[in-house]
């Protein structure tokens, strides 16, 4: 089941819908509309059947859907249960702030280290998470099994720092650098820009009304 293909836009919202499971879970809710979950998320009803829809027959017509069949379904098809160990590269501001915020909303995505080449950070912890020099990187990323890694250093050594992560077996870059890195067709790499996500809400505030942002789609989502 872990392996079904779905569209990439319906596996990008998919975790989205897991928390939220997670909330009405936690209250007691036993069922939930499409019209409910679109009232909490911002996202179209008819996206969300079509979403689930993709996963097989998850829910009743006039019914809804059961919240703990739901996640329970969710929690094994996102592989919930599993924890996955990522890293950091780069703590300057925002690595320290990453490092601190660590998923705390996730059961299944932890960040076990961090990564700098100065002298004055390596040796130290942020909330617990130790912080290791760069000649450290393939040591401690085999002993945790790391395959992703979280990008926040300095925009004129992304690259470097990329072919690095990419010869040292990482598979998956989060990218909070503004440089678009190149890597072979095998490494995936999202970016994630701060700055072009913000003149993208400033735009739509000034040019559209709020009623019209969604035009059958969620609204972007951090």
């Amino acid at each position: 089941m872990g392996e079904q293909k779905i569209p990439q836009v319906t596996a990008k919202r998919l975790p989205l819908y897991y928390r939220y499971l997670e909330k009405l879970h936690a209250i007691g809710k036993q069922r939930v509309s499409s019209a409910d979950l679109s009232d909490a998320l911002q996202i179209d009803p008819a996206t969300i059947r079509r979403d689930f829809s993709y996963l097989g027959e998850l829910g009743k017509k006039g019914y809804g859907y059961n919240v703990t069949y739901l996640l329970q379904f969710l929690r094994d098809f996102l592989k919930q249960d599993e924890v996955t160990n990522v890293v950091l590269v780069g703590v300057g501001n925002l690595g320290t702030a990453l490092l601190r915020y660590n998923f705390y909303r996730s059961h299944s995505t932890k960040i076990v280290a961090g990564f700098d080449k100065d002298p004055a950070k390596i040796g130290t912890d942020v909330d617990g998470i130790p912080v290791y020099s760069m000649d450290r990187f393939k040591e401690v990323t085999q002993l945790h099994n790391v395959e992703v890694a979280i990008l926040t250093v300095p925009v004129n050594v992304a690259q470097q720092t990329t072919d690095f992560l990419v010869e040292s077996g990482i598979r998956g870059i989060l990218n909070f650098t503004p440089a678009r890195l190149n890597a072979p067709s095998h490494v995936r790499i999202h970016h994630i820009d701060l700055t072009s996500e913000l003149q993208t809400l400033i735009y739509f505030l000034k040019n559209f009304p709020a009623d019209e942002e969604n035009n059958g789609e969620e609204k972007s989502n951090m």
